[in-house]
């Protein structure tokens, strides 16, 4: 992997959307990290992503990501992906 290419984007969502879009990003398997950003821009949590890291592993963060989507109206999804 230390040749792999990887880049960045980002997505903004209301924050109602938020547990949604990132459930939806973890199962695509080219997303290593997805890092959840307020309006100012300053990071509220980082996922660390791997293969076969969807399901069980991601419910403590799933719930998480409820309590965060209560707190802000709108955010920025960083996304860290590897190129294929």
């Amino acid at each position: 992997m230390p040749n792999d290419k990887t880049f960045k984007e980002e997505i903004k969502v209301s924050g109602d959307q938020l547990v949604q879009t990132v459930k939806k990003l973890a199962h695509e398997a080219n997303i290593r990290r997805l890092v959840i950003k307020n309006e100012e821009g300053k990071s509220l949590l980082e996922i660390p992503l791997s293969f076969g890291a969807v399901g069980a592993i991601l419910l403590p963060t799933i719930a998480a990501l409820g309590a965060l989507a209560a707190l802000v109206t709108n955010c920025t999804i960083e996304i860290h992906k590897v190129a294929e």
